[in-house]
């Protein structure tokens, strides 16, 4: 199919993503205090190539640059997180000023570029401190993340406008609190229940504490989401593939929207009931702006009685003969449509955003340049099948690409490249990729059309 910049209209917002731990740096600098990824980093074996974030793109001191290769690209929309740790090391109590006045400076710099600051305020960096009290097991995590939101509203509500409560929940308590492949390394249903129903209600705490405190703002919040289907036109796999679905995609969603926990078809959240207290179910939804989604492939899954709670298994990519990226997800454009008319369906979503899209690939650096040709590919078909979404009436309103750079790939390390700037990690230069050159050009020329193969 043939598409402009055009074709998604004049109010389509385009833009380009990182999150603070990725590419930050300043680990131990101006009064930061550890985050649970600090800690988890330090454990032999948590991280594939070993590394830590203690450096990675060095944004921290970079940040002026690298707004600025923003501005250089085109980009008008900027996604990045608040650290938490950064401005409250201890997670509550005192604030570091220095970590306020970079964010401060970060955002004025967003500004005077003319480049619109979108900010998530937690995208899984807790003080470390915190973890220590239970974290998000701890139902006192309300109390912590109420004091966090109140201080990012008044510290820079007076210039963003536009806000995510929670970067992908489903992952950082699944991951985190779960499987323990993720910090802050946790296993087992005993902490990933309390876990998702904490973070629950903090999706909607920080939404009615953003409303209250900046009643104009823009207010959203972030899932991960892919579309599954049975590996075999099967019963027991049709039904596994209903749990998955479930699970990934529907368990932090539903309460938002006032719907309650999908119990019925993931019977293992029913533990959930065990941590409701008054008001709880009421206080899990709240009114969002909008809903970022954030897709980049499906999941197949089989029936497997002998998998506890799901009874069933996601069947790799690499066991389907099927195009995939280095971190072994297919290429699969039409899991974007999918996934976005599956949540178009829910009647109380006022507006969608593709908050994250992008792909991991094997970049080479030849003669200071990177022909990222696979990147372009996956990023056009993708771009396409959003649009294609958007002409069968969902009100997908926004895309993000992930990532701005190249940086830190939490449990992979800098084993992946998912940016569409090279980062050299030893000498911190950027290098504009292929792909980068592409969306600047699509951006920047509503006239210009682009040919966008569909797989």
């Amino acid at each position: 199919m043939i598409y402009s910049i055009e074709d998604f209209g004049e109010d389509f917002l385009w833009g380009v993503s990182t999150a603070a731990y990725q590419i930050e740096g300043g680990a131990y600098n101006n009064g930061k205090g550890d985050s649970i990824w600090d800690k988890f980093v330090r454990v032999k074996g948590s991280v594939k190539d070993g590394s830590t974030a203690e450096i990675t793109c060095n944004h921290h001191e970079h940040y002026n640059s690298d707004i600025q290769l923003i501005d250089q690209l085109g980009v008008s929309n900027y996604r990045f997180s608040i650290a938490w740790s950064r401005i409250l090391p201890g997670g509550i109590g005192r604030t570091n000023q220095e970590g306020i006045d970079f964010y401060n400076k970060l955002i004025d710099t967003c500004l005077e570029h003319g480049i619109r600051p979108w900010v998530t305020l937690y995208h899984w960096d807790l003080p470390q401190a915190l973890e220590d009290k239970g974290g998000w097991t701890n139902r006192e995590m309300l109390n912590w993340f109420e004091e966090f939101v109140i201080l990012c509203a008044r510290e820079f509500g007076d210039r963003v406008k536009d806000w995510m409560i929670l970067n992908e929940p489903m992952v950082f308590t699944g991951a985190g609190y779960f499987l323990g492949y993720h910090a802050p390394g946790k296993r087992g249903l005993n902490n990933f229940i309390p876990a998702v129903h904490h973070a629950t209600l903090c999706q909607s705490l920080g939404g009615r504490i953003l409303r209250g405190e900046l009643p104009e703002s823009n207010i959203g919040t972030t899932f991960s989401c892919s579309h599954i289907e049975p590996y075999r036109e099967l019963e027991d796999d049709i039904l596994t593939a209903k749990r998955f679905d479930a699970l990934l995609n529907r368990l932090f969603i539903e309460p938002a929207l006032g719907l309650g926990y999908p119990m019925d078809d993931l019977p293992m959240s029913q533990r959930i009931e065990n941590y409701i207290e008054q008001n709880d179910e009421s206080n899990m939804a709240f009114d969002f702006d909008f809903i970022g989604l954030q897709n980049y492939t499906r999941e197949v899954v089989k029936h497997n009685w002998l998998i506890p709670y799901l009874n069933g298994q996601i069947v790799n990519a690499d066991k389907r003969n099927v195009l995939t990226t280095t971190m072994n997800w297919e290429v699969y454009p039409q899991s974007i449509y999918n996934i976005l008319k599956k949540f178009g369906k829910y009647e109380n979503i006022k507006k969608i955003i593709v908050t994250e899209n992008g792909a991991a690939f094997d970049d080479q650096l030849v003669d200071n340049r990177i022909k990222d040709n696979n990147r372009i590919l996956y990023l056009q078909s993708y771009i396409n099948e959003v649009l294609k979404a958007k002409k069968a009436g969902v009100k997908v309103g926004g895309y993000f690409i992930w990532s701005l750079l190249d940086n830190f790939e939490w449990a992979e390390g800098y084993t992946q490249r998912f940016g569409i700037v090279y980062t050299d990690y030893k000498t911190q230069q950027r290098i504009i990729k292929d792909s980068g050159h592409w969306y600047s050009r699509f951006l920047s020329s509503a006239k210009v059309r682009y040919f966008a193969q569909a797989g």
